[in-house]
């Protein structure tokens, strides 16, 4: 079978390289029973390692071109579902079933930040995700309050996972090569109790304003969503800027901006479908 060109318009750049392929596998650390879900399969570089351990794992690949070469790979290896979708069509719940999946993969970057708000939003569904992604990306990932790119990617994936930076991956590692650093990062669930923050769309909400102007104090940037008063309830300055504000500060906000909605006379929005 010829070689696969790797297309543009799906992000492909595969993995090739054997010494960061098996670190991977290790940090993953498959074991049989696992539910494993691969998002971008390729040609199956990370895909087999895991499959010879696991004995059977579900891949999800947008390029049906791809399809018959990760078939042919994975025979005399393992049972290979192949769901052939876009995964920001893909329900997780569904493949759980009645567990927890462990989803890996090595993510388009023109679309990596649109596959982890879609794992965000099915996160009860998932055990622990594997993915590897821009270096840039993964920096913003982890990022502090603070730091310059901490922002609404920070937050959001923050309160919901614990955020660990695994290696970093070098441009030669991939098959072509990308123009940028790559890095690896695991992403772990935090406990249903740690994320009961209430009404979690305007959590999102009030995220997203702040961020979309992040020059602008929160009094501003936040609008009616939240007025100074609320900022002031959540114990937060409305002169402050959202990057200076920590995940459960935003948790906060919102609930101060529901309480703050229910009194008579406030200009505060708390209505999430708005």
């Amino acid at each position: 079978m010829h070689a696969h060109i790797p297309r543009k318009r799906f992000g492909q750049h595969f993995l090739h390289d054997a010494g960061i392929l098996r670190k991977i596998v290790q940090a993953i650390a498959p074991q049989r029973g696992d539910n494993v879900v691969e998002i971008g399969p390729g040609e199956g570089a990370l895909t087999l390692p895991l499959l010879r351990a696991l004995g059977h794992m579900t891949v999800i690949e947008l390029d049906r071109d791809l399809v018959p070469r990760l078939e042919a790979a994975a025979e005399g290896i393992g049972v290979l579902d192949i769901v052939n979708a876009d995964v920001l069509t893909v329900d997780f719940a569904a493949l759980a079933k009645a567990g927890r999946l462990r989803v890996v993969g090595n993510l388009p970057y023109n679309i990596s930040s649109p596959i982890l708000f879609h794992c965000i939003e099915q996160i009860d569904a998932i055990r622990d995700m594997h993915f590897m992604l821009q270096k840039e990306v993964v920096d913003r990932m982890a990022a502090r309050p603070g730091s310059k790119v901490y922002g609404r990617l920070s937050v959001m994936l923050q309160l919901v996972c614990r955020v660990d930076p695994l290696l970093g991956v070098p441009p030669g590692a991939f098959r072509p090569p990308p123009k940028v650093d790559s890095a690896v990062v695991r992403l772990t669930p935090r406990a249903p109790s740690e994320r009961a923050f209430g009404n979690a769309t305007l959590v999102a909400r009030i995220v997203k304003a702040a961020f979309g102007q992040r020059r602008k104090t929160l009094a501003n940037a936040l609008g009616e969503l939240a007025d100074a008063d609320a900022i002031r309830a959540a114990g937060i300055d409305p002169r402050a800027r959202a990057e200076t504000v920590p995940p459960q500060g935003y948790v906060a906000l919102a609930r101060a901006a529901s309480e703050a909605a229910d009194v008579p006379g406030t200009r505060v929005l708390a209505d999430n479908h708005q």
